[in-house]
């Protein structure tokens, strides 16, 4: 069998085995032919610059979200990789968790953590953890700050109140708060029970998006992101503070409340955001626009146009296109 090729490095390629089966000026039409399923394979993030910005259409005959079942361990001995972590049982392939349930017995929102995955070095300061909180109890006389990353919390059932040394954040399904690296903090029910999500951030703080050529409005707006007013609380009774420090944690007995912050300035604090005041950008005529465009925060790395955390939504929203399927079936991305 003879086997062609096209000449080139780096180029943008364009091939196709039967007639037609390359959609013509768009990605991802309603209905490819020959029933095909459009799929994008990202080689960089979404927002990476246009010279190094690699991603590649893909129509294939199934979605490859079908390829693969369960995976079972296989061995390469002399196949070492960096670090050598030896033996590990970090889930491979696609998988989706029940609900989080709620606890039985009393809970704080620090106790009622569990994470779910991680990623980089907390030592290094680098990559991030993804948690789920559960929570039926407020914490009274317990305090924590996190020495290894800023917290980006996310509620899903119940409204909480973040009492913190620099104010206090109110927080409902809908909202989200950013608790800053090393912020002295307890967590108080608003209603009897909570559930949600946290994004320990570990590297470089999240901050707001480029808008590139979307100009100076649209998406998460400056003016809708609100920091509380200072608030102290004066009591001198036995109180209790955990420090994560390097993944590990440790607490010491103090003999009063550590929110003793009568006043400050500074652009150092907590804040909260309410995801309905994003404002989204869609697409107006085909194709539609990768999720980057619904970006709400961000966290950089060293590099440019890669991001160490992106906080992406999507919300509410008219969104029209011609023969468009506004999702591609299945997305795989190195990012």
């Amino acid at each position: 069998m003879a086997f062609s090729y096209m000449p080139g490095f780096g180029n943008d390629f364009e091939t196709e085995t039967l007639p037609g089966s390359l959609p013509q000026g768009r990605n991802s039409p309603q209905r490819p032919a020959y029933g095909l399923y459009a799929e994008q394979l990202s080689g960089s993030p979404f927002t990476a610059p246009r010279g190094t910005n690699e991603r590649s259409w893909l129509y294939r005959i199934r979605p490859s979200v079908k390829h693969t079942g369960r995976f079972k361990p296989a061995s390469y001995p002399l196949w070492k990789s960096a670090p050598n972590v030896g033996d590990h049982e970090l889930a491979l392939g696609q998988y989706r968790w029940n609900p989080v349930p709620m606890p039985k017995e009393p809970t704080d929102f620090i106790a009622g953590m569990r994470s779910i995955t991680t990623s980089g070095d907390v030592l290094g300061q680098t990559g991030m953890a993804a948690h789920v909180y559960v929570a039926n109890r407020s914490m009274v006389d317990d305090h924590f700050f996190n020495s290894d990353g800023e917290l980006l919390v996310v509620p899903q059932v119940g409204a909480l109140r973040f009492v913190t040394e620099m104010g206090v954040i109110e927080l409902r399904p809908g909202e989200i708060a950013v608790l800053p690296r090393g912020l002295v903090f307890k967590v108080e029910l608003v209603d009897k029970e909570v559930r949600g999500y946290v994004c320990e951030n570990y590297g470089a703080k999240l901050t707001l998006p480029d808008r590139g050529p979307i100009g100076a409005n649209c998406l998460a707006n400056p003016r809708d992101f609100k920091t509380p007013c200072a608030w102290f609380e004066e009591k001198e009774t036995p109180c209790r503070l955990t420090v994560k420090w390097c993944g590990n944690f440790h607490v010491t007995e103090i003999g009063h409340s550590p929110l003793d912050v009568v006043a400050w300035h500074g652009n150092y604090a907590p804040y909260k955001y309410d995801l309905a005041t994003f404002s989204p950008v869609g697409a107006l005529l085909f194709d539609h626009p990768d999720p980057s465009i619904f970006t709400v925060l961000t966290a950089p790395s060293g590099e440019e146009g890669t991001a160490n955390i992106d906080f992406v939504i999507f919300p509410p929203r008219w969104l029209v296109a011609e023969d468009t399927f506004r999702p591609p079936w299945y997305h795989r991305t190195i990012m």
